[in-house]
C-alpha cells in the first residue's frame, strides 16, 4: 500500500494547485476588506500544504524505494502547473503592484519573469526527452531544487504583499527582490542542465 502514497500524494498536490490557481485567478473580484485579506491568506495556507505534499511524497518515495515511472512523469508535471501557473495567473490579473509602476511597464515586469520561467520549464523538459530517449541520466540538479525555492519563497512573498502590505514601500522592495531573484536562479538553473546535456551528447558520438 505505501508503494501508491507518494501517487496520491502527487495527485492531491495537482488539485490543491488547480484550486489555488482558481482563487488567484477570483481575487480581483474581491474589494479591499478583511474578507479578502483572509481569502488571500487561505490562498498561501493552500500553497503551502501543496508545496509540503511535494517534499513528503518524495521522502516517501525514497525511504520504501516507492517511485514509480507515473510518478516520475507527473510529479514534475505537477510542480511546473503550480509554479508556472502561479506566476501566469500573477501576470494575468496584474499583481503584484509594484509602486507606482502600472500600465505596459507592469505588464512587462509580470509576463516577462513568467516568460523567463516557462521558457526555462519548456526547454528543459525537451532536453531531459531528448536525454532520457537515448539512455542519459537526466535527474534533477541542486541549482533546479534551489530554483523551485526561489520560486515558491516568490509566491509567498507575492500572496503576502497583496494580503498584509499592498501599499508599503518595504513591501514592494522585497517583492521586487523576489521577482529579481527567481528571473535570475531560473536562467542560472538552466545551464548546468544544459551543459550536462551537451557533454553527455558528445560523449555518445
Amino acid at each position: 500500500m505505501i508503494r501508491f502514497v507518494p501517487n496520491i500524494l502527487t495527485m492531491l498536490r495537482l488539485v490543491l494547485s488547480l484550486v489555488f490557481l482558481g482563487m488567484v485567478l477570483y481575487m480581483p473580484k474581491l474589494q479591499a476588506s478583511p474578507e479578502r485579506s483572509c481569502f488571500i491568506d487561505w490562498a498561501f495556507v493552500l500553497f503551502v500544504v501543496a508545496g509540503l505534499t511535494d517534499i513528503v511524497d518524495g521522502k516517501i518515495a525514497r525511504k520504501y524505494n516507492a517511485s514509480s515511472k507515473f510518478g516520475r512523469i507527473l510529479d514534475p508535471l505537477v510542480d511546473k502547473v503550480l509554479v508556472c501557473g502561479a506566476f501566469v495567473c500573477f501576470a494575468i490579473i496584474g499583481q503584484p503592484k509594484l509602486f507606482d509602476i502600472s500600465g505596459w511597464a507592469l505588464t512587462a515586469i509580470h509576463w516577462g519573469v513568467a516568460g523567463v520561467i516557462i521558457a526555462r520549464e519548456v526547454t528543459i523538459t525537451i532536453l531531459r526527452q531528448i536525454a532520457e530517449s537515448r539512455g542519459i541520466n537526466f535527474a534533477a540538479m541542486p541549482a533546479g531544487k534551489l530554483k523551485m525555492f526561489v520560486q515558491s519563497f516568490t509566491i509567498g512573498t507575492i500572496l503576502v504583499k497583496m494580503s498584509h502590505v499592498p501599499d508599503a514601500a518595504w513591501g514592494n522592495w522585497i517583492t521586487i527582490l523576489a521577482l529579481i531573484a527567481s528571473a535570475a536562479i531560473t536562467i542560472f538553473s538552466a545551464l548546468p542542465a544544459a551543459t550536462h546535456f551537451v557533454k553527455s551528447s558528445k560523449s555518445q558520438i
